[in-house]
């Protein structure tokens, strides 16, 4: 690799900021004082920061006893890097994601002297393998830890193209100016999840021997009767047979019915690249919580008619409002909804709203 070439990947990835973890440090109180949900402990957000082209907003909400979402925006000068990962069956998947996927990521780039979709792909390959790993170390004393997972949405911006890649069902969605200046909404994600007949079909063409490999259980259609998702990182015992084998486990945890001999899920991304032009206004990348209650383009509406300061938490709201209708509760009611049975009522949401500003993304200015 030419040494300019490595050197200007190098400094692409001096890092001048970088969100990681939940505080109610980080709440800012410039919204409604009467707000309820800005007051929640189970709710946090960052209103509005700067990134490498433009601004984002984010914000949490906590639906499980403890929260499986875990997130990050990294930003350098020229590249944005923004990470959604919505963990199941524990925090234990999508917290290691947030620790190593950026940077096996950033060590793959600086290698290889540029950003590509297989780069890309090679860091979440890389990242399930090194939890995979991670499992095998743990699981004598915590038989479990084989049946915790995550789904994972990353987005990177640089040199004018967003790259995305994806597993499970969180969602990116971007928002552009159409032919009629209405903006609107185009999903750039698929959705792993066999709830949609187009997965169900491309998980029975894996496995043509096995006609029960999803089946419907509590209304909807799952692998094996488990899981909706198709694609995560982690659930070592749906890819590898002695995980559901061993009686440490079977103590621990309902195995599987009957062995298998090919991985039940995979962890292969979709990828997808998009240049970006200059009608595209924003991004909005979140877990399933958020999507489960509102439409893509209810989402895009949302975010077109309101200022860019707290942007993610207006999101956040109108899906818990959504959610407290179907229960016929009033949203105030449902923030007191006890932590023991709040799962019942909503997941865990994460929202990032990344906002690109097109004379920033041509000029590459530095983030002050």
């Amino acid at each position: 690799m030419p040494s300019w070439l490595g050197q200007m990947v190098l400094s692409c990835w001096e890092l001048v900021g970088r969100i990681l973890g939940t505080s109610k440090d980080d709440v800012s109180d410039d919204d409604d004082p009467d707000d309820s949900l800005l007051h929640s402990p189970l709710f946090w957000s960052r209103d509005l920061e700067k990134h490498s082209c433009g601004e984002f907003s984010v914000a949490v909400v906590r639906g499980n006893e403890v929260i499986e979402d875990h997130s990050q925006v990294d930003t350098g000068r020229e590249v944005t890097f923004v990470g959604v990962y919505d963990g199941h069956g524990g925090p234990d998947a999508s917290r290691y994601i947030s620790r190593r996927l950026f940077r096996n990521f950033i060590r793959i780039a600086k290698e290889k002297g540029t950003i590509s979709e297989n780069i890309l792909r090679s860091a979440v390959i890389e990242t399930e393998d090194g939890f995979l790993s991670f499992v095998r170390g743990s699981f004598v004393r915590k038989p479990s830890i084989a049946a915790v997972g995550s789904c994972c949405l990353v987005g990177i911006i640089w040199r004018g193209s967003l790259y995305v890649a994806n597993l499970g069902d969180s969602r990116a969605v971007i928002g552009s100016l159409g032919g009629s200046k209405k903006v609107v909404a185009e999903q750039l994600t698929i959705d792993h999840n066999v709830g949609l007949e187009e997965i169900r079909s491309e998980v029975r063409a894996l496995h043509p021997g096995d006609p029960d490999i999803v089946v419907e259980n509590q209304g909807a259609w799952r692998i094996k009767g488990i899981i909706q998702a198709s694609r995560t990182i982690g659930d070592a015992y749906m890819k590898q047979p002695e995980y559901n084998a061993d009686p440490r486990f079977r103590r621990c945890y309902l195995p599987l019915p009957e062995p298998f001999q090919r991985p039940l899920l995979i962890p292969e991304p979709s990828l997808h690249r998009r240049v970006l032009q200059p009608s595209d206004g924003f991004v909005i990348f979140a877990s399933d919580g958020l999507w489960e209650n509102l439409t893509n383009q209810q989402a895009v509406d949302i975010v077109n008619k309101h200022q860019r300061a707290g942007i993610a938490r207006k999101l956040i709201k109108r899906a818990l409002k959504e959610a407290a209708k179907k229960r016929q509760i009033n949203f105030d009611e449902l923030l007191r909804v006890p932590d023991a049975t709040r799962r019942n009522f909503h997941d865990d949401i994460t929202v990032v709203v990344i906002f690109v500003d097109h004379d920033l993304l041509e000029k590459g200015a530095p983030v002050p």
